[in-house]
């Protein structure tokens, strides 16, 4: 039996997905679950601030910071997402790339946007550390981590008869306990609920129940140290 190739067929499922991706990607940063997501990273940038957007995908969240007068750059793995993002705007720098190996100088971003990205990794671990290398002393860092009610999971059946699958294999508290342990210090954050889910159903409960009850978590962290 070959091996498998955990980026390839990331990257393919990633291609296939592309053209649904990108037909409801805009509702989704206008009104839907990451309707939050840039104001909330906006409150905490400087004016001008040098982001980059990992994961992009067809780089409305990009085209978003963009519009706010960020310097912006999207790279994604899939190649069919960048033609979607190209296809948007042609003044931001699109790339296609794996989050494990950037072909970025190091310390040169003031902040990144990874959103649904880390969870999908095959070892996430390496992941932060690739992204940690690029942003610059005390940077910013804004994570979505998907929560155990997200419809995704749903993708992960098949292991249990011995298939391998690509699929969120991260929790949010899983996430907050590696960035941790890699020298990032939360600065804020908030979590996404489904439809259905309302305020007095999670208000007043420890964070960890909040993350256990949540579609996705957002994470802004700052990196400490070099």
């Amino acid at each position: 039996m070959s091996k498998f190739d955990w980026v390839k067929k990331a990257k393919t499922q990633w291609d296939q997905t592309a053209e649904f991706w990108s037909e409801r990607s805009k509702q989704m940063w206008d009104k839907g679950s990451r309707k939050e997501i840039i104001p909330f990273l906006d409150k905490h940038l400087n004016q001008g601030a040098k982001i980059l957007d990992v994961g992009c995908g067809d780089g409305y969240g990009t085209y978003k910071l963009h519009s706010l007068g960020y310097q912006v750059m999207g790279i994604d793995l899939s190649e069919e997402m960048i033609v979607k993002a190209k296809e948007r705007l042609q003044a931001i720098p699109f790339q296609q790339a794996d989050v494990v190996d950037l072909p970025i100088e190091s310390h040169s971003f003031d902040g990144v946007l990874c959103i649904n990205v880390l969870e999908w990794v095959e070892v996430p671990s390496l992941a932060l550390t690739e992204i940690r290398r690029i942003l610059k002393p005390s940077g910013l860092l804004c994570v979505g981590i998907l929560g155990p009610t997200a419809g995704p999971r749903g993708n992960d059946y098949r292991k249990v008869y011995g298939e391998h699958t690509i699929c969120n294999s991260m929790m949010p508290w899983e996430f907050l306990q590696l960035a941790k342990e890699m020298d990032f210090q939360v600065v804020d954050g908030f979590g996404v609920y489904k439809e259905g889910v309302k305020k007095q159903h999670h208000e007043g409960l420890s964070q960890e129940l909040k993350q256990a009850l949540s579609f996705m978590w957002i994470f802004l962290l700052q990196k400490v140290g070099d």
